[in-house]
Parts: C-alpha cells; sequence; structure tokens
C-alpha cells in the first residue's frame, strides 16, 4: 500500500469519531424569573397573572384551576435546565404557587381603592387686574 492510500484510510477511519452532526440549543416554554413570581399576590385575577407571567404553556382542560409553567433548555442535545412552575386558581383568584423558585408563602393583593376625585384647582385671576380684599 502506498503512503497515500495509508494517509487516506487514517484520515477516513480518525474522521469516523470527530464528525458529528450539529445539534442545535433548544429552548422551549417559559422562562419564569423571580422578578416575575415576585409580582404575584394571593387574589389576583387569571387576567392579572396572566400579565405578570405570560401565557402559560399548559392549561389542562380537566382540571382549569391550574396552569403549568414549563422550561426546558437542550444544549448539543442533552437537556441542561429544566424548571416547572404551577399555579392554583380557586374561584378564579390565585390561591398558591408551586415549583422551581415559588415563595414560601404570597402576600395577599391589595384591594383596590377607587380614585378619589381631586378637589377643583381655582382659577387664577387676570393678569393685570386687582385682587379683591388685598
Amino acid at each position: 500500500m502506498s503512503t497515500r492510500g495509508i494517509l487516506l484510510a487514517a484520515l477516513l477511519v480518525g474522521g469516523c469519531n470527530i464528525i458529528t452532526p450539529y445539534k442545535m440549543d433548544i429552548q422551549q416554554g417559559n422562562v419564569v424569573t423571580p422578578e416575575m413570581i415576585a409580582k404575584l399576590q394571593l387574589g389576583m385575577t387569571r387576567s392579572q397573572v396572566r400579565f405578570a407571567l405570560g401565557t402559560p404553556l399548559v392549561v389542562d382542560p380537566f382540571r382549569n384551576d391550574r396552569w403549568d409553567y414549563v422550561y426546558r433548555y437542550m444544549k448539543a442535545g442533552a437537556v441542561t435546565e429544566q424548571r416547572q412552575f404551577k399555579v392554583h386558581f380557586s374561584e378564579d383568584k390565585l390561591a398558591r404557587v408551586e415549583g422551581d423558585g415559588a415563595p414560601a408563602t404570597l402576600m395577599p393583593a391589595s384591594p383596590v381603592k377607587p380614585a378619589v376625585p381631586a378637589a377643583p384647582a381655582q382659577p387664577e385671576p387676570p393678569a393685570g387686574k386687582p385682587v379683591a380684599g388685598g
């Protein structure tokens, strides 16, 4: 066998171990950050929770009282990070949370106070005219 043949055979055999298909990084689901979780309060409505956390990845049609936020990150075909966060409702109000990053307790939502109308501003007298009594 010539030198070229040996070199070609070595490259072919050695290349089998080096060449692998490219595997993309895949990010799936909802990223729920601690800042987002800190916005949650007991008694929040579903729309308020959706505004704070985003649309849930899984809404079970048979258990309408729970939303699941699932996050998974795969790097080179292997799962490197996986998180789950569950939000439970009672009578369409946030009752409890559980999962990765869930606080031990949630603060109750502060009731919305009706806006108090401000007193009407006193009109200023026109410039150049004296103010009575002054």
